[in-house]
């Protein structure tokens, strides 16, 4: 009778388990999971809040939003968006978006907007020309990562001062063993070329730095400055986040890394895990926008 109970108790939590809704868990430094609340009371304190996306993450999108909105609330509009999706140089006509001035026509018209722009990143854009914030366009023109990729980032020195502009200031270090790039440099192995990784990993670093310098160039007292991206520009406390410290070691930043799970009670990693303020897993089998 006692074997039998024990065979119906196990086949109940099989099927709860399998039953698993769970979209989303949030993790703290010390993997210990918080809730959505406790998340934005600690993000409030924070200079920087960079938010790590898969692109094509539909539930990633979705917090974005929440996230931001909460932090809205939370901090009574002393909040400043920036992003990824957009280069240094659409920031005028981002500009004229928020203030009214151009439509959405006339935006898609004059910006290099993502393929995912309307689902995915128009609600965070609208969000701000609702409550009047500034939306930084933070990352480098295309061109200038691809150049850097065939020519190599000296060649940027060429560039008349007008185009220098949109890219942080030369010179740029190129540190290769900071995380990201010491994983990219062991992706693409030693068969390739050593200019051409130093190339290709330096395109990266363009972008990274480019985006750290224009967080920091704006920055105000008081205000959080909330930073969408790839996560891979933001994990392990690389890439931008590397660069902004270098600008301000006293700056006080959370970086929210993400990860995707097979697992129903969405565990973290179990290795290969380097976990930052705040990490989010995600059920893997979460619907794509792309």
């Amino acid at each position: 009778m006692k074997n039998l109970l024990l065979f119906i108790a196990i086949i109940g939590l099989s099927n709860i388990n399998a039953q698993n809704f769970d979209a989303f868990k949030f993790y703290n430094k010390k993997a210990k999971e918080i809730s959505s609340k406790k998340l934005i009371e600690e993000l409030a304190d924070y200079d920087v809040v960079f938010i790590g996306e898969h692109h094509d993450n539909s539930i990633n999108h979705w917090l974005e939003k929440r996230i931001t909105e909460a932090l809205f609330e939370k901090k009574n509009g002393q909040i400043i968006l920036g992003a990824e999706m957009f280069a240094r140089d659409n920031q005028q006509s981002l500009n004229s978006y928020l203030a009214g001035e151009i439509n959405a026509k006339n935006l898609k018209d004059s910006v290099r907007l993502w393929k995912n722009y309307e689902t995915d990143y128009r609600p965070l854009v609208d969000f701000a020309k609702d409550k009047k914030l500034n939306f930084i366009a933070t990352n480098v023109p295309r061109k200038y990562a691809s150049q850097t990729s065939k020519q190599g980032i000296k060649s940027l020195e060429q560039l008349p001062e007008s185009e220098k502009k949109l890219l942080a200031k030369l010179p740029i270090e190129v540190a290769l063993e900071t995380p990201g790039y010491k994983e990219m440099k062991s992706l693409m192995g030693d068969h390739v070329d050593e200019m051409k990784l130093m190339n290709f990993i330096s395109a990266q670093a363009i972008k990274d730095a480019t985006m750290a310098e224009s967080i920091f160039n704006n920055l105000q007292s008081a205000k959080t400055f909330i930073h969408y991206n790839g996560d891979y520009h933001s994990k392990q406390y690389g890439g931008i986040y590397w660069y902004l410290k270098k600008k301000d070691p006293n700056l006080k930043i959370a970086v929210i890394s993400v990860f995707e799970s097979e697992k129903p009670e969405l565990s973290l990693p179990e290795k290969d895990f380097i976990p930052t303020e705040f990490n989010l897993v995600i059920s893997s089998d979460m619907t794509k926008t792309y």
